[in-house]
């Protein structure tokens, strides 16, 4: 058995950093065939804050108060910036903050939503084989399978995992953009799970250097309980390990199912988010 990790300021920096990058470029992608959405990245105590359109599910600050300190005049800018576009500003602040940044937002109003989980799982050179072959084919797809993998996300979105936290809706044509995005940002590889050739479930992976975010895995209802989640899991795990990675990471609803799954499959609770919503 691996050593248990222990998570630190810098170590939080180094995950919630890589999820700001991913949302800037997503940013970035919107921007590109949307010009009027007035997308926008702003830079902020050592995180970013992330505008991608009106009521986009990247809109969000994040990477903040681990170790560089939160400028009340630079917070300012962000709020200005927002309220321009009748939008309201959420900060994802990770637990290890110092407290002065969580001062600071709840001395100006913000109020909190709720948390989400950043769970973590050391790569190990075992993880090179890919335990889940014997229950399902999984398989890396590109643009010829692309629509069909939006197809199993959306049906997963629109049975969303319980938990604490209150589920975020957009309508199905917005999350199929916002899928189609994601798909495109750097790093991202795509996979699908196929039972007796049918496709039946699907995930995704972000590489940032030497760490491999779990980006998101849902299954058609007819297919679960059989094991398809964790066959993507250790799919992507052997992926991760290929390419070099240290340090696998998936965000969960608190008290989910997804959280049990992935403890399940060697992940730890590193930190919580709290939700702060203005």
């Amino acid at each position: 058995m691996s050593a248990r990790i222990f998570c630190d300021p810098p170590l939080a920096a180094r995950i919630d950093r890589a999820e700001a990058r991913m949302c800037a470029e997503f940013a970035q992608r919107v921007g590109a065939r949307s010009p009027g959405a007035r997308v926008t990245t702003l830079t902020l105590a050592g995180g970013l804050a992330v505008y991608a359109g009106p009521g986009a599910p990247m809109n969000k600050v994040i990477g903040v108060g681990l170790g560089d300190a939160l400028d009340a005049g630079a917070l300012a800018e962000v709020e200005a910036e927002w309220e321009s576009r009748r939008e309201p500003v959420r900060v994802e602040l990770s637990t290890l903050d110092d407290g002065a940044a969580a001062r600071m937002l709840t001395a100006r109003g913000y109020r909190l939503l709720g948390f989400e989980n950043v769970l973590g799982r050391r790569i190990e050179p075992s993880d090179a084989v890919d335990a889940g072959a014997a229950v399902a084919e999984t398989v890396t797809i590109g643009d010829e399978d692309l629509e069909r993998w939006i197809r199993i996300m959306l049906d997963a979105f629109a049975q969303p995992d319980a938990g604490p936290l209150p589920t975020e809706e957009h309508p199905r044509g917005e999350l199929a953009a916002v899928f189609r995005d994601i798909a495109r940002i750097s790093g991202v590889t795509l996979y699908l799970a196929r039972v007796d050739g049918e496709a039946a479930a699907a995930a995704s992976v972000r590489f940032d250097g030497r760490l491999a975010q779990l980006t998101g895995a849902a299954t058609l209802p007819p297919f679960r309980r059989r094991g398809l989640q964790t066959a993507l899991t250790t799919r992507r795990l052997a992926d991760a390990q290929r390419e070099g990675c240290d340090l696998a990471v998936v965000t969960t609803n608190p008290g989910s199912k997804s959280q049990q799954n992935a403890q399940r499959q060697g992940f730890e609770l590193l930190y919580s988010r709290a939700i702060l919503v203005k």
